[in-house]
């Protein structure tokens, strides 16, 4: 074959190869406008975004190399998706946070506790005190958690309080987080190690004057969020703590995942176990954004959402469920975010939304992994005039 049609071929092959991703790029950008359940698919482009952006920037790259047209492409996307770009990843290299919040700001935290590595603690306490001793440096003022797990029935007897449960009690949690309230939502179908709940829980060092757990089917962990009142000096705030549906990837999963092939039947089933199960996860976590989204909309009070997502930026749930708020990463975070350490370096799965009365002071993901989530804290501050 003559060198000028190798030569014409193949720079067919590379244009159509960025079109497609370009095509495909747009598409994980505007993932929540174009999601339904016949249409869950996009979902896994949501969550490609960052990988065909970065592919994307090198065919730029090779354009500009090979001094043609077709570098206005990765411009042109730039500015059709950039709003949405800018929700994987904010252009921001760093971002400072003083662990010694103003007089007036209002900290919160969201963490997936992961049990508080509470099935290792009388074998070895470190992980579990560990995680006690960051909340306290840290002092937030509302913390949600995510897999709790806690009792939270005890009998007085004269004041002596005696704990029916072989570990922690809530009232253990707040004495040693220094909080003055909590909410403690679970499924009772659910329980853990027998007499211990596991479920959603925010703690306040401030007044909870109104808790409600809302239940939708099938009713199991992943169906249940929770919402209270929550009033500082003259505010009174709504705090919604929830935590959608989840993969529920089996160790064998997970192995595929780092070590992928297509070798034999085994693989191909191992393969579309992992599909079946994102399909599953993305059309639960529509009906839940859903149905957080009608609770949002009721409040008369500001809002203000944390919670694992299992879902990224740009997905559903995460443009559903943030509809008219503040993504506090969004605002003052730096670099990808991560808050899953498994799977992908990524994976921004967990957040904090804020009511747009409030201004976003500083935000911090903390880079320390005593769960398989790392927590992360923001300070906000009330707008006088809003």
């Amino acid at each position: 074959m003559p060198k000028p049609l190798v030569r014409i071929l193949t720079k067919k092959i590379f244009i159509i190869t960025n079109i497609l991703v370009a095509v495909l790029f747009l598409l994980g950008c505007y993932a929540q406008q174009l999601f339904t359940s016949a249409s869950w698919f996009v979902g896994l482009l949501a969550i490609s975004a960052f990988y065909l952006l970065v592919v994307l920037l090198l065919f730029f790259i090779f354009w500009i190399i090979a001094k043609s047209k077709w570098m206005l492409l990765f411009l042109a996307i730039l500015l059709a998706g950039w709003r949405n770009i800018i929700k994987i990843i904010p252009f921001r290299t760093s971002a400072d946070f003083n662990i010694r919040k103003q007089k007036d700001a209002l900290r919160i935290m969201s963490w997936n506790v992961a049990q508080f590595d509470i099935l290792q603690y009388k074998k070895d306490p470190s992980i579990h005190n560990n995680m006690i001793d960051l909340i306290n440096q840290y002092q937030p003022d509302i913390a949600c958690f995510q897999e709790m797990v806690a009792g939270d029935s005890i009998i007085d007897l004269n004041n002596k309080y005696y704990h029916k449960f072989a570990f922690y009690s809530i009232q253990d949690f707040e004495l040693s987080l220094h909080f003055a309230d909590e909410y403690y939502s679970y499924n009772w179908k659910e329980n853990y190690l027998s007499s211990q709940h596991f479920g959603i829980i925010i703690f306040s060092k401030y007044p909870i004057i109104d808790r409600h757990t809302i239940a939708i089917y099938p009713n199991d962990y992943n169906s249940i969020f929770q919402y209270v009142d929550i009033v500082k000096d003259a505010d009174t705030i709504r705090v919604f703590n929830l935590h959608l549906q989840s993969l529920k990837f089996t160790p064998v999963n997970m192995q595929y995942i780092d070590n992928p092939s297509m070798e034999s039947d085994d693989d191909l089933q191992k393969s579309k176990s992992i599909v079946a199960k994102l399909k599953k996860g993305f059309i639960r976590r529509q009906v839940q954004a859903d149905r957080i989204r009608e609770e949002i909309e009721k409040s008369p009070y500001p809002v203000i959402v944390c919670g694992d997502f299992n879902d990224v930026p740009n997905s559903y749930a995460y443009e559903t469920i943030g509809k008219g708020l503040q993504n506090a990463f969004e605002k003052k975070g730096a670099g990808l975010g991560r808050t899953f350490s498994g799977i992908a370096p990524t994976l921004r799965i967990d957040n904090i939304f804020i009511d747009n009365r409030y201004q976003v002071e500083q935000y911090v993901r903390i880079k320390k992994k005593l769960s398989d989530h790392f927590p992360i804290i923001t300070d906000i501050t009330r707008f006088p005039n809003k």
